[in-house]
């Protein structure tokens, strides 16, 4: 389906045509119209398939054109002096590029305004999200945490909202954002429509949808399996011989552009540390930073100051670096689309790549899942020399829950992840020609 056979309207289309987009993705076909319908809506998409226009391109023109009739008789008006649509994102990174996408959709716009609200370090900038808020800028991206502390101060009135998105949900729950997306959902007006996407369907999300979502419709896309130019193999060991399979990896400290994926903040801190005493030059990621931290250690490792990058799975999704060489799962992730997105960070842009995994003993039933996910066997490496033994690879019973690691959502303290820190900025655009951003620059979502 073409976007020109939808009901969007034509400066929307418009800065489609600039942008040389013509064809739906399937869930932009699948949604869009659902959307524009008043329909509440739980997509289930992995990064990469376009959601981000999926529900922006439909918000956008009804926002233009300054009202909305519904098949259920609703008519809706969008005051410019209201927050009208509120974005939730689970990181800073992600919001900052929803907040990219829309100044490209929205560049023939008239007047339609955003503001990006996310933690950081700069005080100095809360001001200018007071008075943004204040204001009424049409749509509000927001990290959950910081919208959080402006709802707590009063800086926000949500009582005309009509659009409520939450984009990632899944990784906003694994972040430990469950409650703060409950609260933030208690100050909706019953009457506003509600957009749910996650790339997985667990238990939690399913519970979270049947909370916010009032009769909605489910699209469901395919998780693709990785690309074909990643070489993929694992190491089936135990836990104390990975860091010994590391140091063979990288003795001839030839190995440039790795991230080392790790399932929980303190072991991502351990491995780094590791690593750092193997004289290996690397950094560590994760949400116990501050977002200045986390933003000079992505601009080290970007610009090659660094050449290894230990992180949580905050860096799995909605970061976009293409030329990343290799990815190393120390921990096997317990869902199959979570391995597609760790390993999907390499061999991009046609290049390629190599994705190895670490199999330890507990890991085994979980790894056996990914592999008839894949459909396909991976090669399992022999260990380097003086390792010793490795378990047996045979079929496991799944491990019972009281053993189960938990990532990503809380730290040995029990604290949830900071990267929604007290301090932060704002941008707020007018959507007016102008010097026009580059929208043909690379983002996660298109």
């Amino acid at each position: 389906m073409f976007f020109d056979e939808l009901n969007i309207n034509d400066n929307v289309l418009d800065a489609l045509d600039d942008m040389h987009f013509e064809e739906c993705t399937p869930v932009q076909e699948k949604c869009i119209p659902q959307i524009l319908k008043g329909r509440d809506v739980m997509g289930v998409a992995q990064t990469g398939t376009g959601k981000t226009a999926a529900y922006l391109l439909p918000i956008l023109s009804m926002l233009d054109n300054g009202e909305a009739y519904f098949p259920d008789r609703r008519h809706i008006t969008f005051p410019h002096d209201a927050i009208n649509c509120i974005i939730m994102s689970p990181t800073r990174e992600l919001a900052q590029q929803i907040d990219q996408a829309m100044q490209g959709f929205g560049y023939y716009l008239n007047g339609v305004s955003s503001v990006a609200v996310y933690g950081g370090n700069d005080g100095g900038r809360y001001n200018q999200e007071v008075n943004a808020l204040k204001k009424g800028a049409d749509i509000i991206i927001a990290t959950p945490g910081r919208f959080i502390s402006h709802i707590t101060m009063g800086n926000v009135d949500m009582s005309k909202v009509s659009f409520f998105v939450l984009d990632e949900a899944d990784r906003m729950l694994d972040m430990g954002f469950h409650e703060d997306i409950l609260k933030i959902a208690k100050h909706l007006p019953p009457t506003c429509q509600t957009i749910m996407f996650s790339a997985t369907m667990p238990d939690k999300i399913e519970q979270l949808a049947k909370t916010l979502l009032k009769n909605p419709v489910e699209v469901k896309i395919a998780v693709s399996k990785p690309a074909e130019k990643i070489q993929q193999s694992a190491y089936v060991c135990y836990e104390p011989q990975k860091l010994g399979i590391i140091r063979s990896m990288f003795k001839n400290n030839d190995l440039k552009r790795v991230i080392i994926f790790a399932g929980k903040i303190n072991k991502v801190k351990d491995v780094n540390r590791a690593l750092l005493r193997m004289k290996i030059n690397s950094g560590e990621m994760h949400s116990d930073l501050t977002q200045a931290e986390r933003d000079e250690m992505m601009f080290r490792f970007k610009s090659g100051q660094i050449d290894v990058l230990v992180a949580t799975d905050i860096l799995s999704r909605g970061i976009d670096i293409d030329d990343i060489s290799m990815v190393i799962n120390y921990d096997v992730p317990h869902d199959s689309e979570d391995y597609v997105h760790r390993i999907g960070r390499t061999a991009r842009a046609d290049r390629d790549g190599r994705a190895v995994t670490f199999i330890s003993q507990e890991d085994i039933y979980y790894f056996m899942q990914i592999e008839a996910f894949l459909e396909r066997t991976i090669t399992k490496n022999p260990l380097p020399e003086g390792l010793g033994e490795t378990p047996e690879y045979t079929s496991t019973r799944k491990p019972s829950k009281k053993g189960n690691r938990r990532y990503g959502k809380k730290n040995r303290s029990g604290n949830k992840g900071k990267n929604q820190s007290a301090k932060g900025s704002a941008n707020k655009h007018s959507h007016k020609p102008g010097k026009r951003p580059n929208p043909n620059k690379k983002h996660t979502e298109k």
